[in-house]
């Protein structure tokens, strides 16, 4: 299988019981991308149910917990691939109690796939699903109808269901938003096409995992390297090496380029594009590789590389939506740390604007932001920030809250 495969990072999102763990269950035993011994002990276990079929969804619902309650609590991933592709799956919970593990999973993510019980339609849940993709940026979105074994594979109920939620969706800014029919628990339209959906004449959901077009989602234009390391080793051929590591963040950079380096707003040109399979002309996102200058600048982990035709802003003060992950409420009396891509610096909560309601959509602007909540916050810095819309560039767009005394990661967030 080629190593260079392109990787697609996607996640499965639904209310409960909407069929998610059993359709990347069907999808793993469908594309023959589990093992015999994994595929004999979730037979063993389904038999010791009682169900007449192995359930699939125990491919993903791996906690004790999960497999009691039936539900799915963290994020479980699956990795897989096929002859054209390479696949990491996200299952999220559904349950609003774990906003926050969705919008962790989401936050990498170039696809969702949002399940929708034929049955029941769009539901509360559905929008509340939708509402965290299109915060979080998520290029595509496939709406996969399931349990179409459910309402008599009806093309009606289908269309009625994607009729409702485009306009749902239109309202959120979602444009790019594909939808197909299916039955996890048979197996129609996610590997095989079936027999029961003649009536559907567009792609099986694998062919559409496998073919979305997702070269662009990266943006391509405004070049960013945030330094993460300087290095310098001083021994042997390498005593005046000096060069500057990372990872391309956005955009393209080649040698004899003029990049500027913020927040000093130092200017230089690229002499060499050193990586580990030797030199390169040109580099691109999310190339990680090791920068030199023709001129000695005095540059730190946390300062970004970027050129000229195309800025971003430099910042100690910021708006941005936030997800809050700690169990202790958000305290405007205390100082935070921000890690924006390489750079750690001190902050406050200048301004708790409003906390969103996930269910309804609806502002409110209620002081206290407790786990889980969506906030709308204002942000201040000690040191400046190298920062872009999330909308812009997801990289240099986010962000996550440390809390200084225990270490533990608080918030991810997201500037607007």
């Amino acid at each position: 299988m080629n190593s260079n495969m392109q990787l697609l990072r996607f996640i499965t999102a639904g209310s409960v019981d909407d069929g998610k763990s059993t359709l990347i269950g069907r999808l793993l035993h469908d594309s023959k991308s589990i093992f015999e011994d994994q595929f004999s002990a979730i037979s063993k276990t389904s038999e010791k149910r009682g169900m007449a079929a192995v359930d699939l969804s125990l491919l993903t619902d791996g906690l004790q917990a999960e497999r009691e309650q039936g539900i799915t609590i963290d994020v479980a991933y699956r990795y897989f691939a096929t002859p054209k592709r390479k696949f990491i799956i996200g299952d999220t919970p559904g349950h609003e109690q774990y906003t926050r593990n969705m919008v962790t999973a989401a936050s990498t993510a170039n696809l969702v796939v949002i399940l929708i019980d034929a049955r029941r339609g769009v539901l509360v849940q559905t929008r509340r699903h939708s509402y965290l993709a299109s915060l979080v940026g998520i290029p595509h979105i496939v709406l996969a109808v399931n349990k179409m074994d459910m309402v008599d594979y009806s093309e009606a109920r289908y269309n009625e269901i994607c009729t409702e939620y485009l306009a749902f969706a239109a309202q959120l800014g979602l444009h790019n938003v594909t939808c197909v029919p299916l039955s996890a628990l048979v197996g129609d339209m996610l590997v095989d096409r079936g027999d029961n959906l003649n009536w559907y004449q567009g792609p099986t959901l694998m062919e559409l995992l496998e073919n979305v077009e997702i070269d662009h989602d990266v943006n391509t234009t405004d070049f960013r390297f945030p330094v993460q390391w300087v290095c310098r080793p001083q021994t042997g051929e390498y005593h005046d090496f000096r060069g500057f590591m990372g990872r391309i963040e956005a955009g393209e950079v080649s040698v004899g380029d003029e990049v500027t380096v913020l927040p000093s707003g130092r200017t230089s040109t690229v002499k060499e594009i050193v990586t580990f399979d030797g030199n390169l002309q040109t580099a691109y996102a999310p190339q990680s590789i090791t920068l030199r200058l023709d001129d000695e600048i005095d540059i730190s982990r946390g300062d970004m590389f970027v050129k000229k035709d195309a800025m971003p802003d430099v910042e100690k003060e910021f708006e941005a939506m936030l997800c809050w992950l700690s169990e202790t409420p958000l305290d405007k009396s205390r100082k935070y740390l921000v890690k924006h891509t390489t750079r750690t610096a001190k902050c406050v909560f200048s301004s708790i604007d409003y906390r969103v309601d996930v269910n309804t959509l609806e502002q409110h602007a209620e002081p206290v932001v407790n786990m889980n909540d969506i906030a709308h916050v204002k942000l201040k810095v000690q040191q400046p920030l190298v920062i872009d819309h999330y909308q812009r560039n997801r990289a240099s767009g986010s962000f996550i809250v440390i809390d200084e005394a225990t270490n533990n990661t608080v918030a991810a967030g997201m500037i607007c």
